[in-house]
């Protein structure tokens, strides 16, 4: 169990890092089956720079396409640490991403 409680999870033999996240997966495939989301992702990264100089990355927990055409990024959320602040709003600005956090 990790410090925040969260209880790893396997579906489909991959690995979650809690419950809800993998249940947030199962919605979405069901989502992708249904054809209101297409080319789901899980863990995309994005890589974190300033003035040229790599500070590290944000692996969100999902990236698709709604059929309207428009990128989503996920992250599900049962703790909000000031470390992921700081990285949404680093990919946020660096990249124009607005990071949905999924409780």
């Amino acid at each position: 169990m990790s410090k925040y409680h969260a209880v790893p999870t396997v579906i489909d033999g991959i690995r979650f890092a809690s419950k809800a996240e993998a249940r947030r997966y199962q919605e979405l495939l069901l989502l992708q089956r249904a054809g209101e989301i297409r080319w789901l992702e899980l863990q995309p990264r994005y890589r974190l720079h300033v003035n040229g100089w790599k500070l590290g990355e944000y692996r969100a927990d999902f990236r698709y396409v709604t059929k309207d055409g428009e990128t989503v990024v996920e992250d599900v959320k049962g703790v909000l640490t000031p470390m992921y602040r700081w990285k949404k709003k680093h990919v946020a600005a660096e990249y124009g991403v607005d990071v949905v956090e999924v409780r």
